[in-house]
């Protein structure tokens, strides 16, 4: 699929990139689209439930270990995508 930018579009993705929200364009439209379109990925099998189930357990009982609080304004998907950089 071929997509023409507006420059516009093409100055936002060069600030996108430049705070670190992705290092090409295509990371940056990626993850704007995830952002915006969460429903349109496939439906998950019942062990992938599980597993994310035990995850976001094990993550619960970490921060009430370590009495992790976030910050106002302060979410966890923000996070993850910081992550996603490194």
């Amino acid at each position: 699929m071929t997509v023409e930018l507006t420059p516009h579009v093409q100055e936002l993705l060069k600030i996108a990139m430049a705070q670190g929200l992705g290092k090409s364009p295509e990371e940056v439209i990626e993850l704007a689209l995830e952002g915006m379109v969460p429903h349109s990925r496939r439906e998950l099998t019942e062990e992938e439930k599980e597993r994310a189930k035990r995850a976001v357990e094990g993550l619960l009982a970490f921060a009430e270990k370590h009495h992790f609080k976030l910050g106002p304004g302060e979410r966890i998907v923000d996070l993850i995508r910081e992550g996603r950089k490194y």
